[in-house]
């Protein structure tokens, strides 16, 4: 591996950061697109079923492997 542990676990911890936002808004219905009566004071906006879990473990794997493109991409840069 190119990288030392500690910079392999922070470069892939910010991948996966970068990854979750892009992941997060996929699939979101807002209580008003989904016809939901909402609660006095709620947002029309926020998300019915926003699927936390799911979206983080779609999350793991693309940034897995965008980060195994980062390794080959260091290893094959480094010679």
């Amino acid at each position: 591996m190119p990288f030392p542990l500690p910079l392999a676990l922070a470069i892939y911890v910010t991948i996966w950061w970068i990854v979750l936002f892009a992941v997060l808004p996929l699939g979101v219905r807002s209580a008003e697109e989904a016809g939901e009566d909402l609660p006095e004071g709620a947002d029309p906006g926020s998300p019915v079923a926003p699927q936390l879990a799911k979206k983080a473990a779609i999350t793991t794997v693309i940034a897995a492997f965008v980060f195994g493109l980062v390794v080959v991409a260091a290893n094959f840069l480094a010679g």
